[in-house]
């Protein structure tokens, strides 16, 4: 199972768009853990939205749909 994941920086504003097959460890990683990379910068990030996939595939498309304008604007939408 994997989960496409938007987490939200409310600090600086920022969304991030990511999937996994861990969902809390990711979390972990992106808040605490991790020591390089963009999302490091804009921490703490929350969970603002998630959707599952059986497949690593699907989960691989729906993040790239919400990477796009139209999906970022969606997604800016819910931040609202």
């Amino acid at each position: 199972m994997f989960t496409v994941y938007v987490l939200y920086s409310e600090r600086y504003d920022k969304i991030y768009v990511g999937f996994t097959s861990n969902l809390e460890q990711r979390l972990l990683s992106h808040n605490e853990l991790g020591t390089k990379g963009w999302s490091i910068k804009f921490r703490p990030w929350v969970v603002l939205h998630t959707e599952l996939f059986e497949s690593k595939q699907e989960a691989m498309k729906r993040e790239k749909e919400l990477k796009t304008a139209r999906g970022r604007a969606w997604v800016r939408s819910i931040v609202k």
